[in-house]
């Protein structure tokens, strides 16, 4: 039962070690891996569907695992969990520790100071009290206490004087930070909210309002958002330019954008605020930022029905090629109101489109039948489609690819292809009922993304926070001073002087012989040379005395 019962506490003291808390780490670091390997669901779920489908059983497994949902899965939240119980619970303690050895007195000196590794003595003209005020004044601003002689552990007046507290000071703000920043992103994944949305440039599909969450083509959000949280804005893009290398490799793109709050959408569009949006460089408005993220094209086709009716449609098409921007999509049409009297005659007349689109056509294969783009910018668009008439079935309840056309309807029959062509801006393809399709060119389209992380600043703060007490906790030394005093000769005082680094003992040669030097009144800059020399000779071997240097230079001196 007692072993049973000591479990737990045995759990708990291994999880409140600091070298449990950097191995949970190191683990959440490798957790972290695949999600920046694999395509993740929360990201883009047709990626992740390619991905299984390409990889058969591997990417079953690793389905089965969570990989494709990295950090929202089971193990990578127990990891995190786990970490910050670990860190709050080595903290914890060492912040008690901490501030008991803030509220107790530096301890008193060893009774044989000439064992440690820093050790002077010598004689001083001045009398014991004159010494102890002098060392009173020379440690202001250290952590100091004296000890009677009745108290002393050798019987003598002594002081203990130490300082760098902010060392363990700044080792705490360190890993508190680090517990903020775990707090501020985990509260971040709660209430943030990111939404994508295509917008066509310079059309009637050009502006965007940030008004519900409908008007966004994808959308997702923390677990404690609703959805009628969203900053009211509006955004309307007015163009969008590029420039590339001969190799088609993008350089540098923008768009130029008018937005207005809740306050000033009602003004005409002329008195909105202008800014140009460009990558990496978003619009901040009221905590949103709205990002250019992507871009490409959205061919014009305008259909024109047996009976004069036209109806013209701007539709994006999806880059497949982000090199040179070929792109796919699908256009529908339903006939116009009238034409036919039947509902079901009208849905088995709906004429559709599918194909690519090409912003720098190139025509390859058996007579030139094969369409390829040779550079991303809109030098001579084109377009390869296919013509079919028959029930897209938008109606029948099910959702569809907005970049193609239902493979149901397509392979039950629904939908009869009539013509494949290819066709360069202002040309047509006529049906054998009379119906024309023209591509009339098309427009450049920007994929915005607004994201909103109310954390944001804090995960800021914390991390500024914590490299400030990281640079702290490396440059602060902790180091001790013990001076003991004895009666000298002819009304004189002999003082022995030891000193030890808490932490490294980088520099602090320097600073025991610089503050030795002080408390023996050894400031003579023509002693400078020979006690640094001297000095480093007891630095290494801890034996030598800095008096027996100090006789050494006076009496060459004289």
């Amino acid at each position: 039962m007692k072993k049973l019962l000591a479990l737990p506490k045995a759990a708990w003291q291994w999880l409140t070690k600091m070298r449990t808390a950097l191995v949970l780490m190191v683990l959440l670091a490798l957790a972290a891996v695949p999600g920046a390997l694999l395509p993740q669901r929360s990201l883009n779920k047709d990626n992740v569907a390619n991905y299984i489908a390409a990889n058969g059983k591997t990417a079953e497994i690793f389905d089965k695992l969570q990989l494709f949902d990295v950090f929202s899965s089971t193990w990578f939240a127990a990891i995190y969990a786990l970490l910050f119980i670990s860190l709050v619970g080595c903290i914890l303690p060492r912040s008690l520790d901490h501030y008991r050895a803030l509220r107790s007195k530096p301890p008193r000196a060893p009774k044989v100071l000439s064992r440690l590794p820093n050790h002077v003595e010598g004689e001083v003209p001045q009398s014991m009290d004159a010494v102890q005020e002098s060392l009173r004044v020379q440690f202001k601003g250290w952590y100091h206490s004296e000890t009677d002689a009745k108290d002393d552990r050798a019987g003598a007046w002594s002081m203990s004087a130490e300082k760098g507290y902010l060392r363990e000071f700044a080792n705490l703000v360190f890993h508190l930070s680090l517990v903020g920043i775990l707090i501020a992103v985990a509260t971040g994944r709660l209430m943030f909210y990111e939404g994508q949305v295509i917008v066509v440039a310079g059309t009637e599909r050009s502006e965007f309002c940030n008004s519900a969450v409908s008007n966004f083509d994808s959308f997702r959000h923390g677990p404690i958002f609703d959805g009628t949280g969203l900053t009211p804005y509006c955004v309307n893009v007015k163009d969008f330019s590029a420039e590339y290398l001969e190799s088609g490799q993008a350089v540098h793109f923008e768009s130029n954008i008018d937005y207005a709050d809740a306050q000033t959408a009602m003004l005409p569009k002329e008195e909105w605020e202008h800014q140009k949006l460009r990558v990496n460089h978003p619009l901040r408005i009221e905590g949103d930022r709205v990002y250019l993220q992507g871009h490409g094209y959205a061919p014009t086709f305008t259909v024109t029905w047996p009976n004069g009716e036209k109806y013209t449609e701007t539709i994006q098409f999806r880059p497949d090629d982000l090199t040179n921007f070929l792109s796919s999509g699908a256009v529908r049409w339903d006939p116009p109101a009238g034409m036919y009297e039947d509902l079901l005659e009208r849905r088995q007349n709906q004429i559709s489109i599918q194909g690519l689109f090409a912003p720098t056509a190139e025509f390859t294969g058996e007579k030139g039948a094969l369409l390829s783009s040779s550079f991303p910018a809109m030098n001579d668009p084109a377009v390869a489609i296919d013509v079919y008439r028959g029930d897209t079935g938008l109606d029948g309840g099910r959702s569809q690819n907005i970049f193609s056309l239902d493979s149901e309807q397509l392979h039950s029959g629904a939908m009869q292809k009539l013509d494949r062509v290819n066709l360069r801006a202002g040309e047509s393809v006529d049906l054998e009922d009379g119906t024309k399709i023209t591509f009339d060119g098309a427009q450049e389209f920007v994929n915005l993304q607004v994201s909103r992380d109310p954390t944001v600043l804090w995960v800021l703060g914390f991390a500024i926070l914590m490299l400030v007490s990281l640079v702290g906790s490396l440059l602060i030394k902790r180091r001790r001073f013990w001076v003991r005093l004895t009666p000298g000769a002819n009304g004189g005082t002999h003082v022995e002087i030891a000193g030890l680094s808490r932490t490294d003992t980088a520099g602090w040669g320097k600073e025991f012989n610089r503050r030795s030097e002080k408390i023996l009144g050894l400031e003579d800059e023509d002693l400078d040379d020979e006690l640094d020399q001297d000095s480093m000779d007891w630095e290494s071997s801890y034996d030598d005395g800095l008096d027996e240097a100090i006789n050494r230079a006076r009496g060459e001196r004289d």
